[in-house]
């Protein structure tokens, strides 16, 4: 509609004046960065044999990865997930396990009775979860999960490291990245309750307990710790006999166990994570092991993988999850030969 003060959009750039053909121009040029720039394919590294059958059976490993557009860079991704992702509902049975020096762990157990696929308890597969540092079940990103898992009909356990879900801590000793007594205490029992479902693991990342943790260490400087190193070396380093919050990194890394894996590993891993970055990812030692595959997608940052415009629900990482666990646990012979008769996958 034009009149004597002219047509509508003309008023609108003489009300807005220079800004707005400066923001119509800012949009596009941002848009074409993002699709020019920010979507790629993730970077596949690993024993060939191994990664040809993952292109085979995960076919998200050679697609490219597009994170949400208004917050791809990577401490954006990391912060906004805790905020944007749902809460899938999910009903566990929790369960206590008594260690060897006193201690207490709790699972929290999904069994997915109503499996159709499975329905047979004793054979139902069985996905192990294990939450990230003082993470526990509730965890957005394990309900999500758990979800997917069940979903697909398998049986989900989710264990919750010392004292991150509200069980009593009985002992001084937590959890720290290079102590793995609790997980082979928990694997034994998971084994035990059903020697014949195969069994598969996935690992996430890595108060009220002072009177117990005082018994070992100073509480107050714990307390007043404002980095993950800080903690480290007025607790971790301590409670489990390091010298120096260094000797305890070292011992936790696993570049210096990687080699002894047997199982088929697939790591998934982001090139913007702001707490594990590229140059941290063992590349060039995953080229040469045959049970070995990392995936790294351009962007992602720490356990984020937001996609799509409104990212509140199904995220990549989560799409990575359902089709390993569909690829190793229906394809289980095929993975197998890929990795050589003396390498058997997880039974």
């Amino acid at each position: 509609m034009r009149g004597a003060l002219g047509s509508l959009p003309e008023l609108l750039l003489r009300g807005w004046g220079e800004p707005l053909p400066l923001l119509l121009a800012a949009s596009a040029a941002f848009l074409c960065y993002y699709w020019v720039r920010v979507p790629q394919r993730p970077l596949l590294v690993g024993g060939l044999p191994f990664c040809t059958f993952l292109e085979t059976h995960c076919p998200v490993v050679s697609e490219p990865f597009y994170p949400t557009p208004w917050c791809f860079e990577g401490r954006l991704q990391t912060l906004l997930r805790f905020f944007l992702q749902s809460r899938p509902q999910v009903s566990y049975r929790s369960e206590l396990l008594r260690t060897a020096d006193g201690g207490q762990l709790l699972l929290d157990w999904a069994d997915n009775a109503e499996s159709q696929r499975y329905p047979e308890p004793g054979t139902r597969p069985t996905v192990l979860l294990l939450p990230g540092l003082t993470s526990n079940s509730q965890a957005t990103y394990i309900l999500h999960l758990v979800q997917q898992a069940s979903r697909a009909g398998y049986r989900t356990v989710v264990f919750n490291n010392r004292g991150c879900k509200g069980e009593e801590l009985l002992t001084p000793r937590a959890f720290c990245a290079s102590n793995t007594e609790d997980l082979q205490t928990v694997v034994t029992h998971i084994k035990a309750q059903h020697p014949r479902a195969p069994l598969l693991a996935v690992g996430v990342s890595l108060g009220g307990h002072r009177k117990v943790i005082a018994e070992k260490v100073d509480v107050e400087p714990v307390l007043q710790a404002r980095s993950i190193r800080e903690f480290d070396e007025r607790y971790t380093a301590v409670v489990f006999g390091y010298g120096t919050c260094a000797e305890y990194y070292q011992d936790a890394s696993p570049s210096h166990l990687v080699h002894a894996v047997r199982l088929p590993v697939l790591c998934l891993n982001a090139a913007d994570d702001p707490f594990s970055p590229l140059q941290a990812i063992p590349l060039a030692t995953a080229r040469h092991l045959p049970t070995l595959a990392v995936l790294v997608t351009a962007r992602g940052g720490h356990i984020g993988f937001l996609e799509g415009l409104f990212p509140r629900h199904e995220s990549y990482m989560d799409r990575v999850f359902a089709q390993f666990l569909a690829a190793a646990f229906e394809h289980s012979q095929e993975l197998s030969r890929s990795l050589g008769t003396e390498r058997p996958a997880p039974q």
